[in-house]
């Protein structure tokens, strides 16, 4: 049985650990959708 859990919890700690490498080294894309947005006059002026 010490055997076993021993194995799991190695098993989950080489997960994280991949889980953790996975995140940084991961190239995220930036969205890429055009936002407009009318500002009216008065935000402009003080």
């Amino acid at each position: 049985m010490q055997k076993l859990t021993r194995f799991i919890l190695l098993l989950l700690f080489v997960t994280f650990l991949g889980g953790i490498a996975f995140l940084a080294v991961w190239d995220i894309p930036p969205p890429v959708q055009t936002v407009e947005k009318a500002l009216p006059d008065a935000a402009l002026t003080h």
